[in-house]
């Protein structure tokens, strides 16, 4: 068990009578002020009774160190050494946590209730896209983004023997091209007690945010990417990433590759080898290994930056949520807030920001949940088309199928327009709303890029996943979370044709999937998603940078550098993009914030 910091009697004392304040009155209807003191209350909570280890379900192999004698000043590539006192913890390998009691989580399988409803109803009568409704307060690089992020955090592993598929029965009226869809089973390393006890899955990543989808996770792709010249990594002449015998971007991830992914890959590859061209001017004795390890640390403190003051800002517009989460990064003494805010809410963490405080782990060994897995399910994000522009013609608009910027077609699109032409064009479209009926088509039957006829529905996929991994239901998932069950489909939605069409496809409201029940749930506003996945969010945003020693107490000049960490303090993603494609200043130059629409 990892130590908690002592927790100070004021804290233990305000925490329960906000919370009290927030049962009468909801935390984003209070005033500014009362609104973070709520959310710091709850955060306060969510901390002391919603981190679980899964390490009791069944001892866990230690797992390799993968790059042997990595410095201890350097992040690892695996993932270990990132704390000191226990290696192993968060590593490659290691199993996803969770956010509620394991012990009282009943996994659902094939002979209790994994198929009812069917998965493959629910994702046609409930999930598919009948419009495309749009999120009006983001622009379609927070969609691109928050997949380049997930790649960094996320990867389960399936059973490759396809004799324990699941199979799905697709019912006569259904237009689907086969009678049964097979799913491959998440493969896990404790399979749990049946009726009892869920089963535990590893990441197939490390849990750090360790920005290994830009990087990799092995010796052998790190080597793949690096020029081994200045501590730079490998970039064509024309400023775009060599590409693997697929024609897809050399990288360390390349999951659902489209040219959204592939933008933002190459632009924080620009971004390290700027880094890099800065560290060594200041610092010329530095070698190829200390350039490149010190740009790494620095270009993944400022990917944790941007999203946590600029991302997160803009799917959650709230002025309570701009004050919180700068305040996760630099602390409230740095920001024009009231002086109630600051005297009430005195601890080091919230005052200072996480940035160089004492790492804390809250009593629980490291580690990313399914429940946040879960809660970051934002396909619908995806529009099935993209306007593409053009910078130097306003009359130019071509518009292009999803499915022709994917995979190798990425590069196609790459090189029909220009990056600074492509970000404007993000820049300048919505994404799609997580809602119901939103999901995309280009993702319910998706072709695989291996090139094999098998296709694939996303929704019913991600439907089953939950219910396979015992994440419980939207009602469970809300009772454990210490907030009211819903007794009806009218108190879920005020949509009157959806509380129809979720009776008719659950006839109970403690059935309702977690995916579907936040979809349904009406956000509060400003915001882009619910309040009921908003509460995991909270928790977990801030987990992983306060359990990691490269943002906690490793946060110096010994890691950094002066210059490396005068470089996190001083850009934004504005300044990032202006930096490898100044053409975008006209567009860009005034925004407040880059995830938001551009004009």
């Amino acid at each position: 068990m990892q130590p908690h910091t002592p927790i100070p009697l004021k804290t233990r004392l305000l925490t329960p009578a906000l919370e009290r304040l927030s049962k009468h009155r909801a935390w984003h209807k209070q005033p500014t002020t009362l609104a973070v003191m709520s959310l710091w209350a709850l955060r306060n909570r969510l901390r002391w009774q919603n981190l679980h280890s899964t390490s009791a379900l069944r001892p866990q192999e230690p797992v390799g160190v993968n790059d042997g004698r990595a410095p201890l000043r350097w992040r690892s590539l695996d993932g270990t050494r990132t704390d000191l006192e226990n290696p192993l913890m968060g590593a490659k390998g290691r199993r996803f946590g969770r956010n509620f009691d394991p012990g009282a989580l009943i996994p659902e399988t094939k002979q209790t209730t994994l198929l009812k409803p069917c998965p493959r109803e629910v994702s046609r009568l409930l999930l598919a896209r009948d419009v495309f409704k749009p999120a009006t307060t983001l622009n379609l690089l927070a969609a691109a983004w928050i997949q380049f992020q997930v790649h960094d955090w996320f990867e389960h592993a399936t059973d490759e023997d396809r004799r324990n598929d699941h199979t799905i029965p697709v019912p006569e009226h259904d237009t689907w091209h086969e009678r049964q869809m097979r799913v491959p089973r998440t493969l896990p390393s404790a399979p749990g007690i049946p009726g009892r006890v869920p089963p535990a899955f590893d990441n197939q990543g490390t849990h750090w945010w360790d920005a290994s989808q830009l990087y990799g996770d092995s010796p052998k792709q790190s080597h793949q990417f690096r020029s081994h010249v200045d501590g730079k990594l490998h970039i064509g002449a024309d400023r775009l990433l060599p590409l693997d015998a697929k024609g897809i971007d050399l990288t360390g991830s390349t999951v659902g590759w489209w040219v959204g992914l592939s933008m933002l890959h190459t632009l924080f590859t620009l971004e390290h080898n700027a880094i890099c061209e800065r560290l060594k001017k200041v610092n010329p004795s530095l070698t190829d290994e200390q350039l490149y390890q010190h740009a790494r640390l620095v270009n993944c403190a400022l990917m944790a930056k941007i999203h946590t003051v600029e991302w997160t800002p803009a799917i959650l517009g709230h002025p309570a949520l701009e004050i919180a989460m700068n305040s996760n990064w630099t602390g409230l003494a740095t920001q024009k807030v009231s002086r109630l805010l600051k005297l009430a809410v005195k601890d080091s963490e919230t005052q200072h920001g996480i940035l160089g405080s004492p790492t804390d782990h809250f009593g629980v060994d490291f580690a990313l949940t399914e429940e946040f897995a879960s809660v970051y399910r934002m396909h619908p994000l995806i529009p099935d088309k993209v306007p593409l522009r053009s910078l130097a013609d306003p009359r130019y608009l071509r518009m292009k199928p999803i499915h022709e910027l994917a995979g190798a077609r990425a590069r196609t699109a790459q090189r029909e327009s220009s990056m600074e032409d492509l970000f404007f064009s993000f820049g300048m479209t919505h994404p799609g709303a997580l809602t119901l009926h939103n999901y995309p088509d280009f993702l319910r039957n998706h072709a695989l890029p291996d090139g094999a006829a098998e296709r694939i529905d996303l929704a019913t996929i991600d439907i089953l996943r939950d219910r396979e991994r015992g994440v419980p239901r939207y009602n469970d998932f809300r009772e454990a979370l210490r907030t009211p069950r819903l007794r009806s489909f009218a108190q879920l939605t005020s949509n009157k044709t959806w509380q129809q069409q979720l009776q008719k496809v659950y006839g109970d409201m403690d059935r309702v999937d977690l995916m579907v029940g936040l979809y349904a749930e009406q956000p509060p506003q400003g915001f882009g998603f619910s309040d009921t996945a908003f509460r995991i969010f909270l928790l977990m945003a801030s987990r992983r940078l306060k359990s990691d020693r490269f943002f906690t107490t490793a946060y110096t000049n010994e890691y950094y550098t002066e210059a490396g960490r005068q470089w996190v303090s001083d850009n934004t993603m504005r300044t990032v993009l202006l930096r490898h494609y100044p053409a975008l200043e006209p567009v860009i130059g005034g925004l407040k914030n880059l995830f938001a629409p551009w004009k």
